[in-house]
């Protein structure tokens, strides 16, 4: 052996230069990665195995079937990396080497990624440089549809400016608008540019639902169990830009069903008082006032008997007398729910159903409301008072909530009218 280093060979060469050139991308060393491509000792669209746990370079299209360990890490060329890192410098030298701007080699775009990562630097450079904008990801989405945070917003607008196409579906089973999107994610301030930029306000999905509709399912946060005030903003600005309040899904639901589902009295209020009807039934023959019911013992942050008095003042059908045990099993933990619906009636008979719906517990703890209960709801009938009270709602019907405030009645009177608990029953 004489000392002199042995040739590496070109394989271990290929090797090094491509583990210079991803150090480069991610410490933004764009000196190093200008020399790198000025030697050609690399292509400008090489791919590299990078980790992405959380998603951000992968787009799979629905109904694949993947192994687990391809969704830690993913595939990516250097500009999609640039973006990931928002390394501008390094993302500028790679256009000015000629990179393809528009590959997705794991079904994203580098624009996609921009939007994603909501780095409007990136997004306007690659604009400039002539990116699509209303490319799909291999999943279906386009970039707008990327935009789905509060600080994508801008990026959101670029593309729009820029002329993105604000009314393109999900090439997917899903087939929404950018404006759906919007709705889903409660982004009010994206909701009104789009709106105001050709948006059609009821378009559907391939579920039929509206923007409006999608607005309202997810303005209950499910997992923590809190409504988004944020939804609520948006579901206002799209009954303001005249979205269709009574519009039906393919299950026959409308925004009020959802609303209903959520036990969202805020908006509930809202559809009401745009015109929502409160009767509509869904293909299983369930009303607003159904869903309620059957998601009263889940809504923890709920106000039941808020649902159940606008309902009933905006002339929802009550109950079915025999099924009310049913209410009393929703609601046996909230008595100003059972008080309202009971007002609803002229007179109703308690059955030995009312008393097994109700836990020991819960009879012990609002035993002053539950005694009443069941002294008022025997044989004897109810007070004139009441008797009177069924007869002014029964010829308002649905306008009792319009009509009723106008009367020239002391307000104890009108929320007597309108059904509002007291904690007791006579």
């Amino acid at each position: 052996m004489d000392g002199t280093a042995l040739p590496v060979s070109t394989p271990a060469a290929a090797k090094l230069v491509k583990r210079n050139f991803l150090e480069a991308l991610k410490s933004n060393d764009f000196g190093k990665l200008k020399a790198i491509l000025i030697q050609r000792q690399i292509d400008v669209d090489t791919v590299f195995e990078v980790e992405d746990q959380n998603m951000v370079l992968a787009s799979y299209k629905q109904g694949y079937w993947l192994p687990s360990y391809k969704l830690k890490s993913s595939w990516a060329t250097g500009l999609h990396l640039s973006v990931l890192f928002g390394h501008v410098e390094c993302l500028l030298v790679l256009l000015d080497h000629n990179a393809t701007i528009n590959c997705r080699p794991n079904g994203k775009t580098p624009l996609h990624v921009a939007c994603e990562m909501a780095n409007l630097d990136c997004v306007k450079i690659l604009c400039d440089h002539g990116a699509k904008l209303n490319s799909y990801s291999l999943s279906g989405h386009t970039a707008l549809h990327f935009c789905t945070t509060p600080s994508s917003i801008l990026c959101a607008k670029q593309l729009v400016w820029r002329g993105a196409n604000v009314n393109m579906k999900t090439n997917n089973q899903d087939e929404e608008t950018p404006l759906h999107t919007a709705a889903h994610f409660g982004l009010s301030e994206l909701v009104a540019f789009y709106v105001e930029h050709g948006a059609v306000v009821d378009s559907v999905n391939a579920h039929m639902e509206t923007p409006l509709a999608v607005a309202t399912y997810w303005a209950l946060r499910f997992k923590e169990q809190e409504y988004s005030r944020e939804h609520h903003l948006v579901c206002r600005m799209l009954l303001d830009y005249h979205a269709e309040v009574n519009a039906r899904d393919d299950d026959f639901k409308s925004p009020l069903h959802k609303a209903a589902w959520n036990c969202d009295h805020v908006l509930m209020h809202m559809m009401l008082e745009a015109g929502a009807e409160a009767n509509l039934m869904d293909i299983n023959g369930c009303a607003a006032i159904q869903y309620v019911l059957k998601v009263t013992s889940v809504r923890p942050a709920a106000q039941p008997e808020i649902c159940y008095q606008l309902l009933l003042n905006h002339g929802a059908a009550r109950i079915y007398p025999p099924q009310f045990h049913k209410v009393i099993q929703a609601c046996h933990s909230c008595p100003k729910a059972i008080e309202v619906v009971v007002n609803a009636y002229e007179h109703i008979k308690w059955n030995v159903k009312w008393k097994r719906a109700i836990p020991d517990d819960d009879l012990e703890r609002y035993w002053d409301f539950y005694h009443s209960l069941f002294t008022v709801c025997s044989n004897s009938p109810r007070t004139l008072m009441h008797l009177s009270r069924c007869a002014i709602r029964r010829t308002l019907h649905n306008r009792c909530h319009r009509v009723i405030p106008l009367l020239s009645l002391p307000l104890s009177l009108k929320k007597y009218l309108l059904l509002e608990p007291e904690g007791i029953i006579y």
